[in-house]
């Protein structure tokens, strides 16, 4: 069983998903987010997300595009993996590939490892949750590099959602089965 969990800023998708798994279960969490030197506010998100998960869980840190598919390939039939959240792993592999630019080689990179995660996505052998944003119900961003992270988020968000069992979008705390 594969779940995306959709939602915008603050709308509940981590919490709704983390519900989604057991509290006695063995849940892995996989962290994509990038710890920044320096940055007290990201810091604070994290250990906020950190402090809500049940003891029993174990985090795996994965902030790149080969430690997420490493860990989606290897993770044993029943287990339950919890990935949050996409937007900030997109954020990563557009920093790695030097993409924010649109340079056409770069955006080959960017194209390769999103369509690595979906095949690993579809291939894992566990109850997989997947949390990502949905940035493209506002207005269209005014920067280059924020249309560039809609586009592409809404894109690998699309694709995820065609190898998921059940799709849903979290709106103001409310969550609504797509499928």
């Amino acid at each position: 069983m594969r779940t995306l969990v959709l939602g915008g800023a603050r709308s509940g998708k981590s919490a709704h998903a983390e519900g989604l798994v057991p509290d006695s279960a063995e849940v892995i969490y996989v962290a994509t987010a990038r710890r920044v030197d320096g940055d007290a506010e990201w810091d604070a998100r994290i250990a906020q997300h950190v402090a809500r998960r049940p003891a029993a869980w174990r985090t795996v840190e994965a902030p790149d595009a080969e430690a997420l598919r490493r860990v989606l390939a290897e993770a044993p039939e029943g287990a339950q993996l919890l990935v949050d959240d996409l937007a900030t792993w997109l954020t990563g592999v557009l920093d790695d590939a030097g993409a924010w630019e649109r340079d056409p080689a770069a955006m080959e990179i960017v194209a390769r490892e999103c369509s690595e995660l979906v095949e690993a996505a579809a291939g894992c052998a566990a109850r997989l949750v997947l949390v990502s944003a949905e940035v493209g119900l506002g207005v269209v961003p005014a920067t280059r590099s924020g249309r560039l992270f809609r586009d592409e988020l809404g894109s690998l968000n699309a694709r995820l959602a065609d190898v998921c069992d059940e799709v849903l979008l979290l709106v103001a705390g409310c969550p609504l089965r797509l499928r």
